[in-house]
């Protein structure tokens, strides 16, 4: 990927484009084989994204977001609403050829405009310890460790920023 000429955009992308479903795929590769410290099989990437499906991520109570590195998908997240007031981050990926070209602050950018078109006046997310990359990118973009929102079996980091 020639990082050196491009630049990113994001914006709002259906969950179910090709681009979007390969970087979902991507997304559940890495986060289940970091876990799991192996390669994850193609059946594991299936089964993974059926017990965890994006149908969530769409209008009008969530979004999908692409981010692109000249004009090439590499970057993705989601958001939805978890209350009228509160959105909560999910999926976000930035490939890893990618990371450290602005990728992670565009999506971002984009899923908390998308937060703030649906009402939200906060945005949440929980991450891993092992996710360093993902905690050092909210960290950087304002967001602050709060204390558990949530029981999920994988977080173990809950942040949130204020979007006001």
């Amino acid at each position: 990927m020639n990082t050196h000429m491009s630049s990113w955009s994001a914006a709002p992308e259906d969950f179910t484009t090709p681009d979007a479903t390969a970087l979902r795929r991507a997304y559940y590769a890495e986060v289940a084989g970091r876990y799991w410290k192996r390669s994850v099989t193609e059946a594991e990437i299936d089964q993974g994204m059926l017990d965890d499906p994006a149908d969530d991520l769409v209008p009008p109570t969530g979004r999908f977001v692409v981010g692109r590195l000249g004009g090439e998908p590499a970057a993705c997240g989601g958001i939805r609403l978890l209350d009228p007031a509160t959105a909560e981050l999910t999926r976000v990926y930035v490939a890893p050829g990618a990371r450290g070209t602005g990728g992670g602050a565009a999506v971002l950018a984009a899923l908390e405009e998308a937060a703030r078109a649906l009402g939200a006046v906060r945005v949440r997310l929980d991450t891993r310890s092992d996710l360093v990359e993902a905690r050092s990118l909210y960290a950087k973009h304002g967001y602050a460790e709060i204390p558990a929102y949530n029981s999920g079996p994988y977080a173990e980091h809950w942040f949130e920023k204020q979007l006001v």
